[in-house]
C-alpha cells in the first residue's frame, strides 16, 4: 500500500509539473502584464501528500536501522562468547562489556526459547579445533603381461592411505600418514613442522621422506606413473625409499628473482637405503633447490641433492664370511641433480599443462673387500594435458645396480590418465623393460585411484 501511494504521488507530480502553462502561449508583452496564478488545490494537496509519504519513508528506514544494528551487536556478543565463572555453588555467566564496566555478575539467566541461540553458544569455526583434516587414499593396481623378475599380483589393493593434518596453533602444523600394505599397517610419515623459527627457518621433527630428488619426496598417489622409475627401484630403496625418523631445518630464501631453499637433514639411519646397527651411524641428506618464474606461464625448478651414511649391511655381508664380533662399517654415497619444466598457459589452464622432468643419480657403494661400486642412472618423463580431464605422457628409464655398475636395466613407458573427478583417477600405462640378463618384459598396467576427506596438498 505504501508502494502504491508513494507511485501515485509521483505519478501525479509528473503530470502536473509537465504539462506546459497557459502563459507559456502568450506574447512576451502579454506575459510581462499578467501576474502568475497561485498553484491550483491538487498541487497543494500531492505536495502535502508527498510530504507526508516522505515522513513515513524516512521512519520505516529508521525503524530497520536501528534494528540492524540491534541485531550487529548480538553476533558480536556471541562470536565474543561469555565466559562463565563458579562462585561456590552457583555457575555465574559474565559478559566481556559487564566485565569492561566493572558490573557485578548477573545471575543465571531461564533457559532461552530454541528460536533464540543461547548464550553459550560457540563460534562455528571453532568446532574443528581438535578435529583433524582426515583422509583415505586407496591406491588399486592390476598388471597383466610378462616379466620373468616381478612378483606383483595382477589384481591388488597396494595401499590404503590414511591421513591426519591440522594446525597445532599459530606455530606449528602436524601432519601423519598411516600406509596400509599387504605387508601390514606402517607409519609412512609422521611429523610436526614449526613454521615460526627465528631467520625464516622451517623445522621438521618425526618420521619423513628425505629431501632427495623428486621421486623419494612422493606419496604412491601423487606419482604421474603407476610405477617408479628404475633409478629409484635400483639405487634408491623403491617405493619405500629414504624414509626414516629424524629432524630436518629448512632455510627459505625468497626474492622477487629467485627462491631458493637450503635443506640439512639427519636420519637414524633405519631406511631401505641407510642401514646401520650402530646408535652412532646416522645418516645426513642435504638439498639445494632453485625456483625461478620464466614468464606468467611457465617456470623451472632445479635442484641439488647429496646422501651419505651406513650402507645395507646386513643385506651385503651375507655371502661374505665375516667374523660376527668384527665391526664392518659399509658407507653409501648419493648424489643426484633434478630439474623440472612447466607449462601452463593462463587463459587455457583447465585443459592445457605440460611437465617435463628429469633426475641423474649417482650411487657410491663400499663393499667388504675394500672396493667401491659407482653406479649412475636417470630417467626423463613428460606429460601433457591435452583435455579437461586427460594427460598423455611417456618415460625412458636407464639405471645401473647398486653392486654391480656394467649391469644396466633400460625401460620406456606409455600412460594415459583420466580424472572423472578431483577426487578419484585413472590410469593406463604400457611398460617394457630390457634386463641386463638379456631378458625383456612386457606388461599393461592400469591404476584406480579414489580419495574421500580433505587431503593436504603435497610438495610443489
Amino acid at each position: 500500500m505504501l508502494r502504491f501511494r508513494i507511485l501515485a504521488g509521483l505519478a501525479c507530480v509528473s503530470v502536473a509539473l509537465g504539462a506546459p502553462p497557459l502563459a507559456a502561449a502568450q506574447t512576451p508583452a502579454t506575459q510581462a502584464a499578467v501576474s502568475p496564478a497561485p498553484p491550483s488545490a491538487d498541487v497543494q494537496q500531492l505536495r502535502a501528500e508527498l510530504d507526508r509519504l516522505k515522513k513515513e519513508f524516512d521512519a520505516v528506514r529508521q525503524l530497520y536501522g536501528d534494528r540492524l544494528l540491534a541485531l550487529e551487536q548480538q553476533i558480536g556478543r556471541l562470536t565474543e562468547g561469555p565466559s562463565t565463572s563458579t562462585i561456590g555453588s552457583a555457575e555465574t555467566t559474565v559478559t566481556p562489556s559487564t566485565q569492561a564496566a566493572g558490573q557485578a555478575p548477573q545471575p543465571p539467566q531461564p533457559p532461552q526459547t530454541p528460536q533464540e541461540p543461547p548464550a553459550t553458544a560457540t563460534p562455528a569455526g571453532s568446532s574443528k579445533v581438535f578435529n583433524p583434516d582426515t583422509s583415505v587414499i586407496g591406491n588399486f593396481v592390476g598388471v597383466a603381461g610378462k616379466n620373468p623378475y616381478s612378483t606383483q599380483r595382477p589384481l591388488e589393493l597396494t595401499e590404503a592411505e590414511v591421513a591426519f593434518q591440522a594446525i597445532v596453533d599459530p606455530y606449528a602444523k602436524a601432519d601423519f600418514f598411516l600406509s596400509a600394505t599387504p605387508e601390514g599397517l606402517d607409519v609412512e610419515e609422521g611429523y610436526v613442522t614449526f613454521t615460526s623459527l627465528p631467520a625464516n627457518l622451517l623445522l621438521k621433527v618425526g618420521k619423513m621422506r628425505a629431501q632427495f630428488g623428486k621421486v623419494n619426496t612422493l606419496h604412491t598417489h601423487a606419482m604421474p606413473t603407476v610405477d617408479r622409475p628404475l633409478v629409484t627401484e635400483n639405487l634408491v630403496g623403491g617405493e619405500e625409499g629414504i624414509s626414516d625418523s629424524g629432524m630436518s631445518l629448512s632455510h627459505l630464501i625468497d626474492n622477487p628473482v629467485l627462491f631458493l631453499e637450503a635443506t640439512g637433514e639427519v636420519y637414524a639411519g633405519n631406511s631401505a637405503v641407510f642401514q646401520s646397527d650402530e646408535r652412532s651411524k646416522l645418516n645426513y641428506v642435504g638439498r639445494l633447490r632453485a625456483y625461478r618464474d620464466i614468464s606468467e606461464d611457465k617456470n623451472i625448478d632445479v635442484g641439488g641433492s647429496v646422501a651419505f651414511g651406513p650402507g645395507q649391511v646386513r643385506a651385503l655381508l651375507e655371502p661374505v664370511d665375516i667374523p660376527d664380533k668384527q665391526p664392518v662399517t659399509l658407507n653409501k654415497r648419493l648424489i643426484g641433480v633434478d630439474a623440472t619444466f612447466r607449462y601452463r598457459p593462463l587463459r587455457r589452464a583447465i585443459y592445457r599443462r605440460l611437465n617435463l622432468r628429469t633426475e641423474l643419480i649417482w650411487s657410491t657403494q663400499d663393499r667388504p673387500d675394500t672396493s667401491a661400486t659407482t653406479s649412475f642412472g636417470f630417467y626423463g618423463l613428460g606429460e601433457y594435458q591435452f583435455a579437461r580431464r586427460w594427460y598423455l605422457g611417456a618415460r625412458f628409464d636407464r639405471s645401473a645396480r647398486v653392486m654391480d655398475s656394467h649391469a644396466n636395466d633400460t625401460g620406456g613407458s606409455f600412460f594415459v590418465t583420466f580424472w572423472p573427478t578431483e577426487f578419484s583417477q585413472i590410469r593406463t600405462q604400457y611398460r617394457f623393460t630390457s634386463y641386463a640378463e638379456g631378458k625383456n618384459a612386457n606388461e599393461f598396467l592400469f591404476q584406480f585411484n579414489f580419495a574421500i576427506g580433505a587431503h593436504g596438498a603435497h610438495l610443489f
